[in-house]
């Protein structure tokens, strides 16, 4: 580890001693603001001092072993407790140093998944469907709430466009990767000459942080249109016009929200999702022009990239970002077992950021 980010990790520890201090002074603890805003980040910098707790441990234990090298009766015993003890200092280092990328403030947020079908007509719509699902299902596994705004179901299946909303601790950490053209590759059941199909489907997920409730938006920019609601929500939502289409003007933004039974919540809805959408285009054009080289572009909404395809005849998934990230899992995959293909994307992020730390030391 370099010196420069040995001295950040130990400006880390010095903070994490100040925070304490902080946290104990009864001008903080009276004011639930602060209070709150500090003890988020003393609880974020307790990895780190825990580790280099370790870390001076591990130290200690390699020190006396060595100091026993000279004991020909405990020469033995001496080289393994080192071999031990040296293997314990690279890895802690190496968990030091992933420790020192910085966190996404985002993490922690629920998020807006939106899937649409792109290029192959029906067969694009079913797998737009199969991909909603897929989705669905491990934020349903890890106890995400799933919330559809806004549907339009495909004619033979799966969704010309769906939306949802996602809620769930660290929902948007996991699923920030996935924005982007997902490719499939096989038969449609259409086919008669056994021929396969390649279909697309957009994905884009877009954080719903605390940042969304800052923006302000003209009423003078938005076009507001009532319609029947064609989703799901029993009779009473295809009876009135409750169902909301906003229209950011100039933007081009169109958000649709169809799923409350009042037009105010459904207008208060479609609101949040287009906040959300205008702070996300924002902050995509500033990640473009900051890192251009980055492989993985973090919650972008950026669908034009194609970075998967789902092979049937193969049963194989394959991340076109990650080199070498191919898995023979498509199945499990589909019924919602993504967390070994979300853990790989999301260990290459830390290494990308991790390397362009070092860059910068």
């Amino acid at each position: 580890m370099t010196p420069t980010l040995r001295r950040k990790l130990e400006a880390l520890a010095e903070r994490r001693e100040e925070l304490e201090r902080l946290l104990s002074d009864p001008g903080v603890v009276a004011d639930n603001d602060r209070f709150r805003k500090y003890s988020r980040e003393f609880s974020q910098l307790e990895p780190v001092t825990i580790a280099l707790t370790e870390e001076a441990k591990a130290k200690r234990d390699l020190a006396a072993a060595e100091a026993l090298r000279d004991d020909s009766e405990m020469r033995e015993l001496a080289e393994e407790e080192i071999a031990s003890a040296q293997a314990r200092l690279l890895q802690l280092e190496d968990e030091l140093a992933l420790l020192l990328v910085p966190k996404d403030p985002r993490d922690d947020s629920d998020l807006f998944l939106e899937v649409r079908a792109g290029t192959g007509g029906d067969e694009a719509a079913i797998f737009a469907g199969d991909l909603f699902r897929m989705y669905a299902r491990y934020a349903e596994r890890q106890g995400w709430k799933v919330e559809v705004e806004s549907e339009s179901p495909g004619e033979h299946g799966g969704y010309k466009e769906i939306v949802a909303k996602i809620s769930g601790r660290g929902a948007f950490s996991r699923f920030k990767f996935e924005s982007g053209t997902h490719r499939v590759q096989r038969v449609p059941e259409t086919e008669s000459q056994g021929r396969i199909h390649t279909s697309a489907a957009t994905v884009a997920i877009i954080p719903d942080d605390d940042a969304v409730e800052e923006i302000v938006i003209n009423p003078a920019d938005l076009k507001v249109d009532t319609f029947r609601s064609s989703g799901a929500g029993g009779q009473h939502v295809n009876k009135t016009e409750s169902a909301i289409r906003i229209t950011h003007i100039p933007s081009g933004l169109v958000v649709e929200n169809q799923t409350a039974r009042s037009q105010h919540a459904n207008r208060e809805h479609a609101m949040k999702r287009l906040k959300a959408q205008l702070l996300e285009a924002e902050r995509s054009k500033q990640a473009a022009a900051q890192a251009e080289s980055r492989k993985l572009q973090v919650g972008s909404g950026d669908r034009s990239q194609r970075i998967r395809t789902y092979n049937f005849p193969q049963g194989r998934i394959t991340d076109h970002r990650v080199e070498g990230l191919t898995l023979y899992d498509l199945p499990n995959i589909l019924q919602g077992g993504l967390d070994e293909l979300l853990e790989r994307l999301s260990r290459e992020h830390q290494a990308d950021e991790l390397a362009r730390l070092t860059e910068a030391a």
